[in-house]
């Protein structure tokens, strides 16, 4: 049982990384994934749709006009061929073999291998008994009343029927002869026309289900990968605010205690004047952590601009230190120029923030009589040094982290300055890294940024 909750956290962090939801997420991460999923699947299903359903009409078309082509052909032989003679002319139950198209009866070979063709007088149509097809039990007449009108007019009729369970397409057409109007009923099978449209339905149909399912399963993992960063983001503030809501309380237990102690001793001009101090510390750690936080919660909205100029990174560096000359001095900490010019390109203002977050880091770090060196060389590279007692090294990693402050950190920050101090350096495509000093005692932070003539180019 003492291993289920370190397991547990092990899978969900593992499903992270995966892209997998963990056990605890959120209601609104949940429906956003499976609104995710349902798009993916949604619009597969609609492309699927509408691609089956073009191919479809398509192979059907296709189909369709290669048998009217065919029975056609069989027609246009059967005019062009020898001069018809009534001994052409075949009775329906008496329909032969014959390899020659233009003849009437069955062809086999050549383009209208499989058409059956009979020949009718027009004046015989008309004052007798239509030709009869029967397959099995049923029986079909052929031309009916509709296809003999549309034949009387010279048109040419194409109808498909079913006879029995046999697809049939018959084409009817008048053809000029010297005996006269006579009548060519053509019929063709449809049985494998039928065949591969049902075997094309078929293959539409499973493949189209098995990429639908495939798309399922991509969606589902591309919603978990897509959701990450979300994921990521929606931790990260609910820490944020924790932290945020911690690190209030300091300086508002300090109000609220000297509150107190202001009503208590209200008469007593020390115990008034202790208050009044102990309310203005309150007030300013209260201050720079309100300060902080609306930066960060500035940067993580991109709202803030940056005023980029040609600058020189050793000049800000001196300005930004020497106005830390105070606080270093109430310390018992001396500040150690060791600079030569470097030409960047930056905002002045974010650059100074960030030379004077590593040098009041440094300060506060820094033992009584110790030194803190800022040094700054061409290529635009600052090195703020200090004689602390530097980084443990499992620590390298979370120095940037908000909030982060190490176990032995001295009182009054907030935990917020070197998170600031990462974001403009990257802001200025830089970068900043941390780590201990190898000569001596104390850490070593390095931040190197685009010099003049990068970030000109």
């Amino acid at each position: 049982m003492s291993l289920a909750a370190p397991l547990a956290a092990r899978l969900d962090a593992m499903r992270r990384r995966l892209g997998e939801p963990s056990r605890t997420e959120s209601p609104l991460l949940r429906r956003t994934r499976l609104r995710l999923i349902a798009w993916s699947g949604g619009s597969t299903l609609i492309v699927l749709v509408v691609l089956g359903a073009a191919i479809y009409a398509a192979t059907a078309s296709s189909l369709a006009t290669a048998g009217v082509t065919q029975l056609r052909a069989r027609v246009n032989e059967l005019a062009v061929g020898k001069v018809l003679t009534m001994t052409q002319m075949i009775a329906p139950n008496t329909i032969p073999l014959t390899s020659d198209p233009s003849r009437a009866g069955v062809a086999f070979g050549g383009e209208a291998s499989g058409t059956i063709a009979m020949v009718v007088p027009l004046e015989t149509l008309q004052h007798s008994p239509l030709p009869i097809i029967r397959v099995a039990n049923d029986a079909l007449a052929f031309p009916d009343a509709t296809m003999l009108a549309e034949i009387e007019k010279g048109d040419v009729s194409i109808r498909e029927v079913t006879v029995g369970s046999t697809p049939l397409r018959v084409l009817v057409a008048p053809i000029q002869t010297p005996l006269g109007v006579v009548v060519a009923v053509v019929i063709g099978d449809r049985t494998n026309e039928i065949g591969t449209l049902e075997t094309l339905l078929v293959v539409l149909l499973v493949g189209g289900l098995l990429v639908l399912a495939a798309s399922l399963v991509v969606g589902s993992v591309y919603a978990g990968r897509a959701l990450v960063p979300i994921r990521e983001s929606l931790r990260r503030q609910r820490e944020f605010a924790a932290d945020a809501s911690h690190e209030l309380r300091t300086p508002l237990a300090i109000t609220r205690a000297a509150i107190a102690e202001l009503s208590r001793g209200r008469d007593d001009p020390a115990t008034v004047e202790r208050a009044i101090g102990d309310l203005d510390a309150g007030a300013t750690r209260l201050e720079q952590l309100v300060g902080d936080l609306l930066l960060l919660a500035r940067t993580d909205a991109e709202a803030i601009e940056l005023d980029r100029v040609p600058t020189d990174l050793a000049h800000l560096a001196a300005e930004a230190t020497e106005s830390l000359e105070p606080v270093a001095a109430q310390r018992g900490v001396r500040l150690v120029l060791d600079i030569r010019p470097a030409p960047t390109e930056g905002d002045e203002t974010r650059l100074r923030q960030l030379v004077a977050i590593l040098v009041d880091n440094a300060i506060r770090h820094s033992p009584a009589n110790g030194r803190v060196t800022v040094g700054v060389r061409p290529g635009a590279t600052l090195s703020v040094e200090d004689e602390g007692p530097g980084v443990r090294p499992e620590d390298l990693d979370k120095v940037f982290d908000r909030f982060w402050r190490a176990a032995d950190a001295p009182s009054g920050g907030t935990g917020l300055g070197l998170a600031i101090a990462r974001w403009i350096a990257e802001r200025h495509a830089g970068s900043i890294v941390a780590a201990n000093r190898s000569d001596r005692a104390g850490a070593r932070f390095v931040v190197r940024l685009p010099s003049a003539a990068r970030a000109t180019a």
